[in-house]
């Protein structure tokens, strides 16, 4: 047999691991559970600001309001994010019948 590594106080010696912090998710978080980074929700769900703290969130479908930004930078302004639109989709201001400029909002379309 194999002796067992023993420290100074006599008991065996066990790998050192640094735990991980318990508010750091094991697994990839649902929609609203907190996170640090998109990496840290699931598929289809980014991670976004939601009043002081971040959130997993939907990832945009086609046809849903989003925000376009205008200057560089101003994303991290808001209190209340919302994800990117899905891939093959792009931010595009909405297109009315009526005369324009009569709608600011933006949507999700295909590009």
């Amino acid at each position: 047999h194999g002796a067992a590594e023993l420290d100074e106080t006599g008991t065996e010696a066990l790998p050192r691991r640094t735990p991980a912090p318990a508010w750091l998710p094991t697994a990839k978080g649902e929609e609203g559970d907190f996170c640090l980074r998109s990496s840290d929700c699931a598929a289809g769900l980014c991670c976004a600001r939601h009043f002081w703290s971040k959130i997993c969130k939907p990832v945009l479908r086609e046809g849903q309001v989003c925000t376009r930004h205008r200057r560089k930078g101003s994303h991290g302004l808001e209190i209340f994010q919302r994800c990117q639109c899905a891939e093959g989709l792009a931010c595009r201001l909405q297109r009315e019948h009526g005369p324009a400029d009569a709608s600011r909002l933006h949507t999700c379309q295909r590009y």
